[in-house]
């Protein structure tokens, strides 16, 4: 279980760097939120927040373009017999926080208003 733990860290480091020089975003930020590889190394799913959020379809799409490009840029710079097969997905939860915190706030403004 540690190992794979160490190989998720690893290769969200590696991918984060790879997003950055590769998949560059212009006025806006990608992270690798997660990697979540399977018992067996064969799959990992690697969790993208995207901001602005609306960018996210856009970005998968062009992330997904290019897994077999960052899959031999791991191969080379990591020491793993085998590379998993990249699935990526989106992390909303940056995106359902905020939502929340807007909710919040409406309530909060609603009953101060209707106490004056």
């Amino acid at each position: 279980m540690r190992r794979i733990e160490q190989i998720n860290e690893l290769l969200k480091e590696k991918l984060a760097g790879l997003v950055s020089r590769e998949a560059p975003l212009e006025n806006g930020l990608i992270t690798i939120s997660y990697v979540d590889c399977s018992p067996d190394l064969r799959n990992a799913k690697v969790g993208i927040s995207v901001l602005p959020f609306g960018l996210s379809k856009k970005v998968l799409a062009r992330l997904k373009k290019h897994r077999s490009d960052f899959t031999q840029v791991l191969k080379r710079e990591t020491r793993l017999r085998q590379i998993p097969k990249i699935h990526w997905e989106i992390d909303a939860t940056e995106q359902d926080a905020s939502e929340i915190d807007e909710i919040l706030e409406k309530i909060k403004k609603e009953t101060a208003d209707k106490k004056k």
